[in-house]
């Protein structure tokens, strides 16, 4: 199987990469950062701005798969929100997840099962202070989603990921201190923060045969924040 991997350089994505190529797939990853160690036959880096210029790297006649990573945690009140705030988060998260897919989708076409996955946030479905522009734009992830889906069918599944609060990069400013680990952790019923290898395995099973009868869902890997109260 041979998959793209935009934004695959670190947290959810890159523990991704890891656990596809140790399966012995093929992967091409693309990010603005150099890739940390080798690569080999079996893994392509492309350094480029993926949210962009994804379209400018040459892909496989046939694609099993695409995981479109890039994105943003830009947590404000709404009064101090810009247009260019709003803007930004659309254009990563949204965007940039547009032109990756339009890019592949000839090739994900020919492989007769490909498979995308999305990332979408709990925030879209929970309502939460000071989230209305990563919100409105993951909000629009999983329109995307879900009508590329009906529209794909049945060559290619399109599903997307909604963690709460996950221990990476993108997250570190808000898992600086024990005591805001600690916080965070409790507001979830599971009582914990997700771990990049959680969410890892849910876009590994989204990316592979195993989940051959799943398009068109929003996968909530979340310890429990969409839908239990404790």
């Amino acid at each position: 199987m041979t998959y793209l991997i935009v934004g695959g350089t670190s947290g959810i994505a890159n523990q991704v990469v890891h656990q596809l190529l140790s399966e012995g797939h093929d992967i091409i990853t693309v990010s603005r950062n150099e890739w940390n160690g080798q690569t080999s036959d079996k893994h392509a880096h492309h350094v480029l701005d993926g949210a962009k210029e994804v379209d400018q790297i040459e892909l496989p006649t046939e694609l099993d798969g695409l995981l479109y990573a890039p994105g943003t945690i830009n947590l404000k009140p709404f009064r101090g929100l810009k247009d260019d705030d709003f803007m930004h988060d659309f254009e990563v998260n949204a965007l940039g997840a547009v032109r990756a897919i339009r890019h592949a989708q000839t090739a994900l076409k020919k492989s007769g099962n490909g498979s995308i996955v999305l990332f979408s946030t709990v925030a879209v479905s929970q309502g939460m202070p000071f989230h209305s522009s990563i919100a409105m734009a993951k909000g629009a992830v999983e329109g995307l989603t879900r009508s590329l889906a009906a529209e794909f069918a049945p060559n290619i599944r399109v599903n997307a990921v909604a963690p709460s609060l996950t221990d990476s990069p993108l997250a570190s400013n808000l898992l600086s201190n024990d005591k805001r680990r600690e916080a965070s952790a409790d507001r979830h019923p599971l009582k914990r923060v997700g771990t990049t290898e959680d969410l890892a395995n849910a876009c590994t099973y989204l990316l592979s045969s195993k989940s051959g009868w799943v398009t068109g869902q929003v996968l909530n890997v979340d310890g429990g924040m969409s839908t239990v109260r404790v």
